[in-house]
């Protein structure tokens, strides 16, 4: 799933398990929370975001991801978007840094933040590879979920239309002096639907027009979590991959 993997093959220095695990995992992650605030209908949807940013310390619930492309040549080009992927399962964070995407359906893996590294356990190769976390995330979409700082400090906020019943904000990402194009991400267009100060969807497209859909259900905020929730421990046996 090339399209999908580019971000988080960066991330985790093209390790094989990870080219079958979603790279848009910890994109997704970006949105998975609400903040629990009551907004008044005129609210904008970039002030909502940032309301979310500012009040979710923990969260938890589901995520169904859908991976889709424009119709071929040969096929009915009145039909839409066509989903050419989709995986689904359960969420858990807590800021700053710590989270869980644990996807269940078809297959079941595990991308965990521990606050000091990535970790990502495939349950069918029974392999976990570990890579510490540094600034990787902080110049990525991520930073919305796991990052301490504003979202304005990597991102232009702008308002995009209402659709399916949201309000939808354009992510711009700021540029980096440092970066070839201008930015760190493998994305043309980030944005995030907005409903009642939650983020519902998350709405990701890349420079070949892939597009991926996250969307969100069953959210729990501000609960409260154990402290060795984010604790891994391969399991005896397991192929262990330490990557720098």
């Amino acid at each position: 799933m090339a399209a999908i993997a580019k971000s988080f093959i960066v991330l985790l220095n093209k390790a094989t398990p990870l080219r079958r695990f979603f790279s848009a995992a910890a994109i997704g992650l970006t949105v998975l929370l609400s903040s629990g605030l009551v907004f008044a209908d005129g609210e904008s949807g970039a002030e909502q975001l940032r309301q979310f940013v500012r009040n979710s310390k923990t969260a938890e619930g589901e995520f169904v991801q859908q991976q889709l492309r424009a119709p071929k040549a040969n096929e009915p080009q009145d039909k839409g978007l066509k989903v050419v992927r989709q995986t689904q399962g359960r969420f858990v964070f807590q800021r700053p840094g710590r989270f869980i995407w644990d996807t269940q359906k078809p297959y079941e893996q595990k991308l965990i933040a521990d606050g000091k590294q990535l970790i990502l356990w495939d349950k069918d190769l029974n392999q976990a590879t570990f890579r510490p976390a540094g600034q990787a995330l902080a110049a990525t979409p991520a930073a919305i979920l796991f990052g301490e700082t504003s979202l304005d400090q990597h991102f232009d906020l702008v308002e995009g239309e209402d659709r399916l019943g949201m309000k939808w904000v354009a992510l711009v990402p700021k540029k980096n002096p440092n970066a070839k194009n201008g930015n760190d991400l493998p994305y043309t267009k980030i944005s995030v639907g907005m409903v009642n100060g939650l983020p519902k969807a998350l709405e990701l497209i890349d420079g070949l027009g892939s597009v991926v859909l996250v969307t969100l259900d069953k959210i729990q905020l501000n609960v409260n979590l154990p402290a060795n929730r984010f604790t891994f421990v391969p399991p005896a046996g397991a192929e262990v991959l330490r990557l720098n």
